[in-house]
Order: C-alpha cells, then sequence, then structure tokens
C-alpha cells in the first residue's frame, strides 16, 4: 500500500501520517506526501513530492505507483487561489486516479462549511442526506464543489471513493483560543470586533469567555471534532468495504453548547463569561453513520475538549502560527 497524502503538512496531515505509521495494521505501508510552500522529514516509509496540485503533471508524477489517496490541501478565504486549489487540484487528481492501473481508493476530507454549519437554520439534525448549502465566502463554495465532484466521479467511472465531512478540526490548545478576546483569538467569530474596545481589552486581560447565543437567544450549538478522532475515522475507512462511495458525518457526539463550556469553566477554572447576540443557528451534525458503517467512535467530549486545551503547555520551539486567513 502506497498512500499519497495531500496537505500532509497541515495540521490532520501530519496527525494522520503519525497514526497510520505506529498503526500494526499498517505496518508495511508507505506513504508519498505532497508538499507545496511546506516540508517534511523523509524516512524509510515516507517520501516527499513537492509541488502544487493545480498542476497536472505534478498531480500525475506524484500518483505514479499509487494506491490509495487521502485528500486533505484545501484554502480558506483565499479566492485568488481556492479554485486552483480545491477544483482543479482535485480534478487532477480524481483524473490521474481513475487513469491509474493501481488506484484502488480516494478519501476525501470535506467540511460542514457545505452544509452551511451555523449559518442556516435547520430544525432536524444534520445527516449526510443534508443539501448542500454554502454560506458567503469561496471557502464553504469549495467544499460544496468538492463534494459533488467526488460523487460525480463514482457515477461516472465508478471511482471507489469515500468523503469524511468534518466540523472544525481541533488540536493542542486550539480549543482554548477559539474563546479568545485578544488579537491570538483562532478562526471565528472574531469576538473582540463584537463588544467596544475597552470590553475587549479587559475581557482578553481577565480571560472573559465568549457565551454565544443564537438567532433565538439560547446558547449557540456548533459542530468540533478533535484531529485524533478524525484521524481514527481516516484509519477506519481505509480499504473497509463499507466506506465505498460513502459520505459520512466525523463530528463529536454532541455539538459543542456555549453555555455549557462557559459553566465548566467557571466551575473548573472561575472564569467569567459575556453573553454575545447573534444571528447564527444552532445546529447538530448526526454522526451515526459512521458509527455504525465505520465501527468509529469518537473518544472526545466537551469535557474532555475543554480540558485538553487548557492543559496544553507548548514548548518554545511550538509557537501557534495561523497559515492562512479566515
Amino acid at each position: 500500500m502506497l498512500i499519497l497524502v495531500t496537505g500532509a503538512t497541515g495540521k490532520v496531515g501530519r496527525h494522520f501520517i503519525a497514526g497510520l505509521l505506529d498503526d500494526p495494521r499498517f505496518s508495511s505501508t508507505r506513504i508519498r506526501a505532497l508538499c507545496h510552500n511546506r516540508s517534511l522529514d523523509e524516512t524509510d516509509r515516507v517520501e516527499m513530492a513537492r509541488g502544487s496540485i493545480a498542476d497536472r503533471e505534478v498531480v500525475a508524477n506524484a500518483l505514479f505507483d499509487v494506491t490509495h489517496v487521502v485528500h486533505l490541501a484545501t484554502c480558506k478565504e483565499t479566492p485568488g487561489e481556492v479554485m486552483d486549489v480545491t477544483v482543479k487540484g482535485l480534478f487532477w487528481l480524481l483524473e490521474a486516479f481513475r487513469l491509474s492501473p493501481t488506484a484502488q481508493q480516494f478519501i476525501l476530507v470535506g467540511g460542514d462549511a457545505a452544509i452551511g454549519h451555523f449559518y442556516y437554520r435547520n430544525d432536524a439534525p444534520l445527516t449526510e442526506a443534508a443539501r448542500h448549502r454554502a454560506y458567503p465566502g469561496s471557502y464553504a463554495l469549495s467544499k460544496v464543489l468538492e463534494e459533488v465532484m467526488l460523487e460525480q466521479f463514482g457515477i461516472q467511472y465508478d471511482t471507489n471513493w469515500c468523503c469524511l465531512r468534518a466540523p472544525w478540526i481541533m488540536e493542542k490548545d486550539d480549543f482554548r483560543y477559539t474563546l479568545s478576546f485578544g488579537d491570538d483569538v483562532f478562526g471565528g467569530p472574531d469576538w473582540k470586533t463584537l463588544v467596544p474596545e475597552a470590553d475587549a481589552r479587559r475581557h482578553a486581560r481577565q480571560g472573559t469567555m465568549p457565551l454565544l447565543r443564537d438567532a433565538d437567544g439560547q446558547p449557540l450549538k456548533r459542530n468540533f471534532v478533535h484531529v485524533d478522532d478524525l484521524v481514527s475515522a481516516i484509519l477506519a475507512a481505509i480499504d473497509n468495504p463499507r466506506a465505498r462511495q460513502q459520505l459520512f458525518n466525523v463530528c463529536m457526539d454532541r455539538p459543542v453548547d456555549y453555555g455549557e463550556v462557559a459553566d465548566h469553566l467557571a466551575r473548573t477554572r472561575h472564569l467569567a463569561s459575556v453573553d454575545i447576540a447573534s444571528q447564527y443557528h444552532s445546529n447538530w451534525m448526526d454522526n451515526a453513520k459512521a458509527k455504525y458503517l465505520l465501527g468509529w467512535q469518537p473518544k472526545y467530549d466537551l469535557k474532555m475538549l475543554i480540558d485538553s486545551a487548557w492543559q496544553y503547555e507548548r514548548s518554545k520551539n511550538d509557537p501557534r502560527t495561523v497559515w492562512y486567513p479566515g
């Protein structure tokens, strides 16, 4: 088995490669990492290919002798690059894959942006049957186009594909910084822009938590997944006959409830919270299909997600780095 990993130097890519190399089920598996701007160390089981997936020749060379593809490369709100990477890049990968005599399985990690995550009201849990609904911006549109293209290649050429649709992916102290009123906030909303400047500075100094409320005034429920749980789902999908041409929601069993977050941090760390009104909508991704067909089970619940983020201590050679906007 030779697995081509795109986005190999990112959060999911590095965890996936480490997890696969440590898994005795894949003791003879080799990795080819397609890297563009960053690089990783090569070993006897890990080799590196260089170039952009927007380049057809680069992709064709990278896919030589490959049996499996794990496609992780993506863009955020970068309109100048998003179509080249997520549309053209995926197209070249799928074209080379369908023509390859060694290709066996193509796994894509998608995103809940394809179904609008908290931008639209949903009156029931979001299953894999939820219709595509991109929210404004280029990133969500690219997530829709990825899933549609992948499915259509299955229809056109009987490609053995699997899509793991993930919400916001957390590792290390990420979750803690999603709740920061400072300039170090990770992702959105950008809390400091939603309160007066003096209040934002005070909240950042005191460690006050935002208690985000939905359009109905209730604590917002939003979906997350820890990178370890996502990696375990990818490993469960590899060569799994029940994953053939299937889409799976891969997320925590329950969405993160900002009210429960505030309560837990007040009780365990004596941190205050402040209400933040919004027009966002609570939602609940249903992961039952992945558990049933893949035999997968997330380990992280809300308490573990919070506590692991607050307990994490970064070394000096591991600074927080944001590689993309949005």
